[in-house]
């Protein structure tokens, strides 16, 4: 009768093992699934420090805004960091990065800090002058407050190996800056003009970001690079410090008491991303464009 009694209790006993089993393991799979589906699902709470990096050239600005934006309208995120670690890039993307930096703080009233590695010249200058304040190293590379554009002329080449460019064209200046030939003087003024417009946008946007007179801000913007303490005593930089120099002047600012949590974007797996990281490590990708470009960037 004992055995019985065992035997008729071990089937409940188990049934509930295995519920308990298939609860706890569906639990974990939802939470995976939610990660995949939304990697920016915010679950957890107190009081965080963002932390969104900016890295080499400047060729696009979409991942950056989307970052930023993320963080904007997460409620427990109370400020953000941005670490730019990068020699500038194209004009558009730089100004793009700018222009969100400033909605974020306007809209979502949110502390953003710019933190400065190695470099941080010319569009990654351009991108810290909208921050509230900025952080970098004594040995910084930064400024580099000008535009360049570069083409190169070919023709001479062509006619050693005989080979003759040939263009149709409708509108006198279609194809200036075209490498098949020389550019003439008033073609080369024309482009002046527009490399002086856009070169007076960013002199604007450094002396409205660094609350600074556009004579003084003028003298700062001749391309010149200054080391992080020679920008301080210059007033294109606020305060001398590391990346844990930023986080900790984002925390007080914000009013979060204690160390803070710093959080980081979450990226989405990828196999072509996976692939193209692979390969651009091993071959480098090259900032071509068939005609002229202008860019925010560091010669180097």
């Amino acid at each position: 009768m004992i055995e019985d009694a065992v035997q008729v209790g071990r089937p409940p006993k188990r049934r509930l093992l295995r519920t308990l089993f298939w609860v706890l393991a569906a639990g974990f799979w939802l939470l995976v699934l939610l990660n995949v589906i939304f990697p920016d699902l915010d679950m957890s709470s107190g009081d965080r420090i963002a932390l969104v990096r900016v890295e080499g050239i400047i060729m696009d600005s979409q991942q950056t805004i989307m970052d930023l934006r993320g963080f904007g309208e997460t409620p427990s995120v109370k400020a953000i960091v941005l670490r730019i670690d990068s020699p500038g890039g194209g004009v558009v993307p730089s100004q793009e990065i700018y222009n969100e930096v400033k909605r974020v703080r306007a809209k979502y009233n949110k502390t953003v800090i710019a933190s400065m590695g190695s470099v941080a010249a010319s569009g990654g200058y351009y991108i810290a002058a909208a921050t509230e304040r900025i952080v970098a190293n004594p040995g910084t590379l930064t400024g580099s407050i000008g535009v360049i554009m570069e083409t190169a002329n070919v023709e001479g080449l062509l006619e050693k190996i005989g080979v003759e460019g040939v263009v149709i064209k409708s509108g006198k200046y279609k194809d200036v800056g075209s490498p098949l030939r020389k550019m003439s003087e008033e073609e080369q003024g024309l482009l002046q003009s527009v490399m002086d417009d856009v070169h007076k946008q960013f002199i604007e946007a450094v002396a409205e970001g660094r609350k600074l007179e556009l004579p003084a801000a003028q003298v700062l913007a001749d391309g010149r690079i200054f080391t992080g303490r020679q920008a301080k005593e210059s007033k294109l930089v606020d305060e001398l410090g590391d990346l844990e120099d930023a986080i900790k002047l984002a925390a007080d600012t914000a009013g979060i008491e204690g160390e803070p949590k710093v959080v980081e974007p979450k990226r989405r797996f990828s196999i072509r991303g996976f692939l193209e990281s692979k390969f651009t490590a091993v071959f480098p990708k090259l900032d071509f464009h068939p005609g002229i470009s202008m860019k925010y960037l560091m010669a180097f």
